[in-house]
């Protein structure tokens, strides 16, 4: 998993700036609104299945082949309502006709993600190796065309065509996968509408919290749009885009080390938190020692990588990559959330953030431009992961624990 993303962040850099550079600011701000726009929705045709399914295949592994194919059929039938949806919901922006056929390219793509099933069941039986590995070919295939686009001068379009491009190939890959491992058919064929009921119980907060996390990490380019102008969306993503490189770790670490506190909590309840703690400790300094490392080379390393055309970034992105810190407790802490069944909590917690992020953009992007976007991210942050644990009874010790890790304590 380290590896594939690695080489994710790599090539990420490497053809996600030349694309940058390739398309310039405006281009870039179209493309990067439309992405933005798509993975909003993205987030309700998952369902907030990905961590319920896994957690219910670990635990009735005797019913793997009807959780997956019901868990296939949910995601399925929620993509046709995505698609749907965004068809009424597009008019009610100010988008032009081009930008609104770019997200739909994108978002036919989401009947596709149907097949994640699969990935799950892998992470499940942490088997995570042929995962991927089905990842990085795709990786691999999909910044081949890219270059090749880029190179051939394509237009726009093309460049999105490929994100549809990489959601179809995946699928493929997964399947392969799936069959290679000798498993069984895939069985989208079964269907119980009694584990979709549970499934969809268990979830439904998690599809809001997962939506609530997208709008407050996305919203921003949006309203930059919306208020600004699609060469500022471009800048400001240009930012953005170096900020998140590192969002695979805390994902990669809490992926491959939950199983293992979870296990410490049904032996003993002092060896589960100190594991936790341990967990929360070492993921915060991992991000203030990056965040500290990117604050000091920012400007350079905007010039370096997308050139003078926007160095603007270098302001955004000195603020921007210190919210790391807190995606970093934020995603451990979700983990936690869903481990003692406390979903709805995730809810409350993005949902404060996103509320916290569009009241500071209203202000903010009018009085500071792109560098008051990352500012108010960065707050929202600091209450969605950090300080909405102290006032919950059930997560106050979640907030000693965060204040913990920040002194490095035990």
């Amino acid at each position: 998993m380290f590896a594939e993303q690695m080489l994710r962040m790599v090539a990420g850099l490497f053809v996600g700036i030349w694309v940058a550079r390739y398309l310039g600011p405006e281009q870039f701000g179209v493309f990067s609104y439309v992405l933005a726009f798509s993975a909003i929705f993205t987030s309700i045709a998952k369902l907030g299945l990905d961590t319920i399914l896994v957690r219910e295949l670990v635990n009735e592994p005797a019913k793997r082949d009807v959780l997956l194919g019901t868990a296939f059929w949910l995601k399925f039938i929620s993509a046709i309502f995505v698609i749907c949806l965004i068809t009424l919901v597009l008019p009610l922006f100010s988008g032009n006709t081009r930008e609104n056929h770019y997200i739909y390219i994108i978002t036919i793509g989401l009947v596709f993600q149907s097949f994640e099933v699969v990935d799950f069941y892998f992470q499940s039986q942490v088997v995570v190796k042929f995962v991927s590995v089905c990842r990085v070919l795709q990786l691999l295939l999909s910044s081949g065309v890219k270059i090749y686009l880029m190179l051939n001068n394509a237009d726009l379009m093309w460049i999105i065509y490929v994100s549809l491009f990489d959601q179809i190939t995946l699928a493929i890959f997964l399947c392969v996968a799936y069959f290679i491992k000798n498993i069984s058919n895939l069985p989208i064929f079964h269907f119980e509408l009694e584990i979709a009921k549970k499934l969809l119980k268990d979830s439904w907060p998690l599809i809001l919290s997962s939506m609530m996390v997208l709008i407050y990490m996305r919203i921003d380019q949006l309203m930059i749009k919306e208020m600004l102008g699609e060469r500022e969306v471009g800048v400001f993503s240009a930012a953005v885009r170096l900020s998140e490189v590192c969002y695979f770790i805390p994902v990669i670490l809490v992926t491959s080390l939950f199983p293992a506190i979870l296990n410490a909590k049904n032996i003993d309840e002092n060896m589960y938190l100190y594991r936790l703690q341990r967990l929360y400790t070492f993921l915060v300094w991992v991000a203030v020692t990056i965040a500290i490392v990117i604050t000091v080379i920012s400007d350079w390393l905007v010039i370096l990588l997308y050139g003078e055309v926007y160095h603007m970034a270098g302001s955004v992105l000195k603020i921007h990559i210190w919210t790391s810190v807190f995606v970093f407790l934020g995603v451990a802490s979700g983990r936690y959330l869903v481990s003692e069944n406390l979903q709805y909590l995730a809810f409350w917690r993005t949902a404060s953030g996103a509320i916290i992020n569009v009241g500071l953009n209203m202000v903010f992007i009018r009085v500071y431009g792109i560098v008051g976007v990352a500012v108010a991210t960065l707050i929202s942050q600091v209450c969605a992961a950090y300080l909405f644990d102290l006032f919950h009874k059930k997560t106050r010790t979640q907030f000693v624990m965060k204040s913990k890790s920040f002194l490095m304590l035990k």
